[in-house]
């Protein structure tokens, strides 16, 4: 009875410690393919949102964008190998891209353009980009949960809640607000198993999606239950072996934005 005991405590330290430190990801491990993925149905949703409003299936594709986003950050926090740089380069994308997020999906503000550039254009730039973060992209809520799980890797677990609790304090700032982060968390946590993971997210996804606008089997859905298929693609055992280059992975957003941005200017 007493190795019974000992035997269970010794499973749950285990499972403990393998969602907390993830040394493998068990789910789907193909993340060139699922960020190739993520980038073109983020292009359509944009696009629907700037140029095709009368077509609404597109934004409806685009929401499996962020979820597939948030997989590929949560599979990169288990594997990085340096995480300061890997923060540091999710970090410097948000701060290079927040103000083409502005121009190119018309998020602009009045205060943005509070100083005259010929007037004075040192302090008209900087005054366009600090109210450019009036409504912050993507990459804020991708970066603060990357933030979390680099510090759960390394068992700094104090910073790790002082970042939470930021994120619920400011979840009406966040894109997708804290929601958005703990589905980050889910993909991170529960990476080593993969038929556990794939019944909680697809629980909690169901859940968040609750709403009105769409009904599937009796029950209403908000726009979101069109993201659900994303659980579906990050737990797949995909293997076609895709690589995509750094300079794509970094590149697509900010460039995506400018082309954005130029067209609808």
């Amino acid at each position: 009875m007493q190795a019974s005991v000992c035997a269970l405590k010794k499973n749950a330290a285990g499972f403990i410690h393998s969602c907390l430190a993830p040394c493998e990801v068990k789910t789907n491990r193909n993340t060139g393919l699922i960020r190739l993925i993520a980038c073109l149905t983020m292009l359509m949703d944009h696009m629907g949102k700037m140029f095709f409003p009368q077509l609404p299936v597109m934004r409806l594709i685009g929401r499996l964008a962020f979820p597939l986003f948030a997989y590929g950050i949560a599979v990169g926090a288990v594997y990085t190998k340096d995480p300061v740089k890997y923060l540091s380069r999710v970090v410097l994308l948000a701060l290079v891209s927040q103000p083409l997020y502005a121009l190119g999906l018309a998020h602009e503000n009045t205060a943005m353009y509070a100083v005259p550039f010929w007037r004075n254009p040192l302090l008209s730039s900087w005054t366009f980009y600090l109210n450019s973060w009036q409504k912050p992209s993507i990459l804020l809520s991708l970066s603060l949960g990357l933030a979390i799980m680099l510090c759960l890797r390394g068992k700094k677990w104090i910073l790790a809640a002082g970042l939470y609790i930021l994120c619920e304090r400011m979840t009406g700032k966040l894109d997708y607000g804290v929601a958005g982060i703990r589905l980050m968390l889910l993909f991170y946590l529960l990476c080593e198993h993969p038929a556990l993971s794939f019944a909680v997210c697809t629980a909690y996804m169901l859940s968040w999606s609750a709403g009105s606008g769409y009904t599937f089997f009796g029950m209403s859905f908000g726009m979101r239950i069109f993201a659900l298929p994303a659980i579906l693609l990050t737990h797949l055992p995909m293997k076609t072996n895709l690589r995509l280059p750094r300079w794509f992975i970094y590149g697509f957003y900010p460039a995506h934005l400018i082309v954005l941005a130029i067209l609808s200017h």
